[in-house]
């Protein structure tokens, strides 16, 4: 199964027909005219019910998606990996006392495993998702096409979906008011260690990360480094993963202002070409 450019090639060419369908259609009577635009419609509205909105977590969504939903599948993107380099003010921390929270950066070579989730049945529902996910990424800044490879399917030169929405942040402090970039592993413990918000303890949010990589028999070596400089930091040790339990966001959080309603940025050309 494909995503949401599955359709888009069939989708140009029939946005073309509409184009030249006034030098076509010249001289057509009227039944035959009737006949076409009949048709040129029934591909239309296939294409629009068939279209499909996929959505790839790496962080909390792959335990705590939070909206409805019509397929999830365990998969990896490539050329990505995990950092700790964002901001979080208003879930797991505050202005004052701001969380660290996932991001991804660009590393050749790199494989980044994580949930897919679905939404079919037309724009209403993608709109409610997109508006929920808004919300709760409000500290994402850009919104990427990725191909993603679902568990299973190895194929180095066919993704099994295309077009993969994914939420990520661009890493420049500038432009960014979200990004904090890179710090000593022993710092970054400390500020997850300490950090609270109205959504709980960062170092939940880390914990919970730890164990939906486990759960998903995909652990990320960085999640677990980082997370065990934490439980030192807290006196705790070892290396126990959090029991899980779920996580609401408050319900009243208003969407976000200052990122436009859906940019979507292209990858590096490492990528063939997909928050």
């Amino acid at each position: 199964m494909r995503g949401l450019p599955r359709n888009l090639p069939r989708l140009v060419v029939g946005l073309d027909w509409c184009r030249i369908s006034v030098q076509i259609t010249r001289g057509f009577s009227k039944h035959l005219l009737s006949f076409f635009y009949r048709e040129i419609s029934a591909i239309f509205f296939e294409l629009y019910t068939t279209m499909v909105f996929w959505v790839f977590g790496y962080g909390s969504l792959v335990w705590n998606p939070g909206f409805e939903y019509d397929e999830k599948v365990i998969g990896y993107i490539k050329d990505y990996r995990r950092v700790f380099d964002v901001a979080c003010i208003d879930h797991r921390g505050t202005p004052e006392h701001p969380a660290r929270t996932c991001s991804l950066e660009y590393q050749k070579g790199a494989i980044c495993w994580g949930a897919a989730y679905s939404v079919r049945g037309g724009p209403e529902r993608e709109k409610l998702a997109m508006e929920y996910l808004e919300r709760r990424e409000c500290e994402y800044d850009l919104k990427t096409l990725v191909n993603f490879y679902k568990e299973g399917d190895f194929s180095e030169s066919e993704p099994s979906l295309t077009g993969v929405i994914v939420f990520t942040s661009t890493p420049d402090k500038e432009s960014n008011k979200y990004y904090l970039g890179p710090a000593p592993l022993e710092d970054m413990a400390r500020q997850i260690a300490t950090a609270f918000g109205p959504c709980g303890n960062n170092r939940d949010y880390l914990f919970l990360l730890e164990k939906a990589m486990f759960d998903i028999d995909h652990e990320d070596d960085y999640v677990i480094e980082l997370a065990n400089e934490v439980r030192k930091v807290l006196g705790t040790g070892g290396n126990g993963i959090l029991k899980e339990k779920k996580l609401a966001g408050p319900p009243h959080l208003p969407l976000k202002s200052h990122i436009p309603a859906l940019q979507l940025h292209p990858l590096p050309e490492a990528i063939a070409m997909d928050s």
